[in-house]
């Protein structure tokens, strides 16, 4: 396979060429690929750059098999760049507001149609950071062999190139804000469309865990129609390297703002329901293979995506301050834990 096989990187880079020079795009890294040629793992911004202002990330394709992912948050920046051609409320929210992309960030991983990167390696399992207590035996993170799934890599290994290369734009583009958030788009558990946030290592409670009540609260409130479950991903299970965790706690150290990294973990055994016969399919499993479901679940995270920048624009108005953070905590608590 070539990389000009790969379509969602095809799709992409197609973006960018209709983007011109209305958003700044880079190639962080370049992975491995056939032995002679190399994949790009590109990361994307718009928005004004000012390290005082609001940032939101989207990334996506980080589990190749799991190509949906990817094409959510491709699909989001394509409506946004045909949007920068007429929407001045567009453009007004981007003098106030950084965004960030990386739509594929395991490119080789989705050209092979593999969970994991070329070397075998699970990109959610990778990070420097262990489970405090036991996880669920392989599915939580393993060392015994690339040939078995969710593969850690080697003990005391650095991190692999492509969450390298995550790590790098999330210190560079977002860390230092007041506040950043983010969304990285994954498929395959449940039959729910949950959106989970740190930890996945411990049950404890994250620090800004008010924050997220609040963030949850104000969507509730201008979606009351919506579907998501809104959870900490301990309450599904834990898992060893997880890298959310691993660069929230890398923001907590750091302190200079509120860092809440989310993931959209979309309900794919509900497309299994409707057409069991993609039991029959390796992708089918982690994807919506009939065209108009594929189209309507493309359709249907757009919303979130949006909200999600709105709400990082607009955090003055409802990020939670003293009584009120504690009010949020106490809740928080009490729905979670």
């Amino acid at each position: 396979m070539q990389p000009s096989d790969i379509p969602e990187l095809i799709a992409l880079e197609r973006i960018l060429e209709l983007a011109g020079p209305r958003v700044q795009s880079r190639v962080v890294r370049r992975v491995e690929w056939g032995g002679s040629s190399t994949l790009p793992v590109y990361a994307i911004t718009l928005g004004n750059p000012d390290p005082r202002l609001p940032a939101v990330g989207y990334f996506g394709g980080v589990h190749g098999l799991e190509r949906i992912g990817a094409e959510v948050v491709i699909a989001y920046l394509h409506s946004l760049v045909m949007r920068l051609q007429w929407d001045s409320t567009l453009h007004h929210q981007l003098e106030h507001l950084r965004m960030v992309f990386m739509p594929i960030v395991n490119p080789g991983g989705l050209g092979l149609g593999t969970r994991a990167n070329p070397q075998g390696v699970d990109l959610m399992r990778n990070a420097p950071v262990q489970a405090q207590d036991p996880v669920p035996f392989l599915v939580g993170g393993q060392r015994y062999s690339a040939r078995l799934p969710w593969y850690q890599g080697a003990l005391h290994a650095p991190m692999e190139i492509e969450n390298q290369a995550v790590a790098e734009v999330v210190a560079d583009e977002m860390l230092h804000r007041p506040l950043a958030l983010s969304v990285d788009c994954h498929s395959g558990f449940g039959a729910t469309d949950r959106i989970w946030f740190p930890f996945a290592h411990t049950r404890a409670p994250i620090a800004h865990l008010a924050e997220v009540h609040a963030l949850k609260t104000i969507f509730a409130q201008s979606h009351s129609h919506h579907r998501y479950i809104f959870e900490p991903q301990s309450l599904q299970y834990l898992a060893h390297g997880d890298v959310w965790d691993h660069l929230y706690l890398e923001a907590c150290q750091r302190g200079s703002g509120v860092f809440l990294p989310l993931t959209l973990e979309m309900g794919s055994w509900l497309w299994v329901k409707k057409n069991p016969r993609q039991l029959f399919s390796r992708h089918g499993i982690f994807n919506p293979l009939i065209e108009h479901r594929q189209q309507r679940v493309l359709r249907q995270h757009q919303q979130f995506l949006d909200f999600l920048s709105r709400a990082a624009s607009g955090h003055l108005r409802w990020l939670p301050q003293a009584e009120q953070r504690a009010q949020h905590h106490a809740q928080a608590l009490q729905a979670w834990y």
